[in-house]
């Protein structure tokens, strides 16, 4: 929001976004961004290993949400999905992610159940001369023997202001509930941020943000092949320019670039009869430029999003002898994506308890496949290039009365199908056991969405309910093909991308929080999600009903903190795709922190563990039924300075 104040706190309060909330849970301070994430009611995660988890937002494969770092489209070079771009930040450089659900999340582009934006963490200008602010954290976790270091340091002036982080894991492999090891679940992960902004004027300024991420030896134990190196580097430069007076208030653009690199192979697995190397490079580089208007009540925001990615896999089979090589095919046949559209979101202040907030977006996205004779093979004549025109449209009405609150409201909106959908050849799955291959002919998918909320409040009790309801019409999910025979030796068949006629979801959430004194609160959540196909037959990976029950006690100094979730028995799955019945579990967690101060500098310790009673379960959501972590005795102590 706009500050009517001086030009100078106007400046601060709009160029550099203050960091909102910390990306940490009350269990745990140094929790990995996905451990954040799933603290989310609207996300879960599939999970292949201990590292780099698949989100889904509300229970939808990634393909069908849009997730962005700083407004920025960055795609994976994985086709088994193992560099969700949420692996390629850390904790400690990211301020806040902000979730939107459904087509809300159309002001990043197309999408069906929503974004996921994540924010760097970016400091003021300072107007009481030079600064500087650091932050260390470290600690260890005994079950997988993960040691980490987490590190932030920053300098402002008021002309000047420059972040750094640096953040390095190492885990080996972890122990299930019955102790025993789960092999290939390692990992070592190192990412670094750097971020300069220069005041160009009083309402301007310029900034430079850089992102570098190596992560290596990251074992896969439901794969049947690990990650040798995963490389990104990511880059922006931006301008952004307030104005005091008149319809426009904020400018903002920015020019990015992006490329990430990604080698699977399976050197370390010598029960495979015949090796093979997946290695994958996207590349991408594009625009992002947004204007925040307001003319009384009404406060309105353009955005323009432009860039062009290049996908390029590859798959090279060899005999047990490496030297010679068996097979090579493309599948990611240097598939070129380019992307241009407009959106528009809206808030109408209707009255002093209502509020219509409304908007959309029309998008031109084209593909063109380099190698389309690999999908010839499957699909005859298909086009090599394809150009998709992608509309959404969005609307909602809050009413604020007393103490409650209600919002009901709706949208529209279409999307292409990924680079695997449409152009995939021969991506093997390990959990359905098939490869897949893409239809460069589907349509878009199109979602009808409905959505509804209801909230109370008082100074100690705080009640809210969540419900949307999604009609995806032309869903696109695998079907086996009887054209093919399968190219790797573990799968069972060959399955092609198509158009399901129609397919449900409904997700549901219940939250609650509740001060049973000045130090003791109450928090906890239910959520339930149910997916059907064209037949009423059950989607996979819709998760079941699950609860969060937490309790957090505050005294002088001291923080404890307990709490107990699980999933109920996973009822409602589907052979068809892989699924079986998954049992319900129940998780006891317990923390406790401590803080201090030495001369000027805060100091917190923290000490915990996770699945205190040691429980051997898996979830709906593990591929392969791989066994999580049993229990896990952790701390960490971060020092602010």
């Amino acid at each position: 929001m706009i500050s009517d104040t001086t030009q100078v706190n106007t400046l601060e309060e709009m160029l550099i976004i203050a960091k909102k909330k910390k990306i940490e849970t009350e269990m745990k301070m140094a929790v990995s961004v996905d451990e954040y994430l799933a603290s989310s009611d609207q996300i879960s995660f599939i999970k292949r290993g201990a590292y780099a988890w698949e989100p889904l937002l509300n229970n939808m494969s990634s393909e069908r949400s849009k997730i962005t770092i700083d407004g920025m489209h960055i795609f994976g070079a994985c086709t088994d999905k193992m560099d969700p771009i949420t692996a390629y930040v850390e904790s400690n450089n990211l301020a806040e992610i902000d979730i939107k659900s459904g087509q809300e999340g159309s002001m990043h582009g197309a999408t069906v159940s929503g974004s996921i934006n994540l924010k760097r963490k970016n400091t003021l200008f300072s107007d009481y001369g030079s600064e500087w602010k650091g932050t260390y954290q470290t600690g260890y976790e005994f079950n997988n023997k993960q040691f980490f270091n987490l590190g932030n340091l920053s300098f402002a002036n008021d002309k000047f202001v420059a972040d750094a982080s640096v953040a390095y894991r190492k885990a080996s492999n972890y122990t299930d509930g019955k102790d025993k090891e789960v092999k290939h679940s390692q990992y070592k992960k190192f990412n670094t941020s750097l971020g300069l902004a220069y005041k160009t004027s009083p309402l301007s300024a310029l900034r430079f943000d850089a992102i570098f991420d190596v992560a290596k030896d990251v074992g896969y134990p439901a794969l049947p092949m690990d990650l040798w190196l995963s490389r990104a580097l990511i880059t922006s430069v931006s301008y952004k320019k307030l104005f005091e007076e008149g319809l426009l208030r904020v400018w903002d653009t920015k020019l990015y670039f992006n490329t990430i690199e990604h080698y699977m192979d399976d050197t370390t697995r010598p029960e495979n009869l015949v090796h093979m190397d997946m290695p994958g490079w996207s590349t991408t580089f594009g625009l992002t430029s947004k204007a925040n208007l307001r003319k009384e009540n009404l406060s309105s925001e353009i955005q323009v999003n432009a860039y062009q990615n290049i996908a390029i896999a590859e798959m090279r089979m060899y005999p047990q002898d490496r030297s010679e090589r068996t097979m090579f095919a493309y599948s990611w046949p240097w598939v070129t994506t380019r992307y241009a559209g407009v959106s528009l979101g809206n808030s109408w202040d209707i009255s002093p308890i209502s509020q219509l907030n409304f908007g959309g977006s029309l998008g031109l996205n084209y593909n063109h496949s380099k190698y389309i004779d690999f999908n010839w093979i499957f699909y005859p004549g298909a086009p090599q290039e394809k150009t998709r025109f992608l509309p959404s449209i969005y609307t909602n009405y809050t009413l604020f009365a007393n103490k409650f609150n209600v919002t009901i409201g709706g949208g529209y909106g279409q999307r292409a199908p990924s680079v695997s959908e449409a152009y995939g050849y021969y991506i093997y799955n390990s959990f359905d056991r098939y490869d897949y291959v893409g239809n460069p002919n589907l349509k878009n998918e199109t979602s009808y969405e409905l959505n509804a909320s209801a909230g109370f409040k008082t100074e100690n009790l705080n009640l809210s309910a969540k419900v949307n309801y999604f009609y995806i019409k032309d869903y696109i999910i695998g079907e086996i093909l009887s054209l093919g025979s399968p190219m790797n030796y573990q799968s069972v068949g060959v399955k092609g991308y198509t158009a399901l006629s129609y397919a449900e979801i409904v997700n549901f959430s219940l939250n609650g929080s509740y001060k049973i004194t000045p130090n003791l609160q109450w928090k906890g959540n239910l959520t339930y999600a149910r997916g059907k196909d064209d037949k009423g037959g059950n989607l996979p990976f819709i998760r079941p009903l699950s609860y969060q029950t937490a309790f957090v006690y505050n005294y002088k100094k001291l923080s404890v903190q307990t709490s107990l979730n699980g999933d109920l028995e996973q009822v409602d799955y589907s052979p068809k795709y892989g699924e079986d019945n998954t049992p319900a579990y129940k998780i006891w967690n317990l923390s406790a922190n401590y803080a201090f101060y030495i001369k000027n500098n805060k100091f917190i310790f923290q000490i915990g563990a996770e699945n205190v009673l040691n429980e051997y379960y898996s979830t709906y959501a593990d591929w392969g039924n791989i066994p999580r972590m049993g229990r896990n005795v952790f701390t960490s102590l971060k020092i602010d300075f």
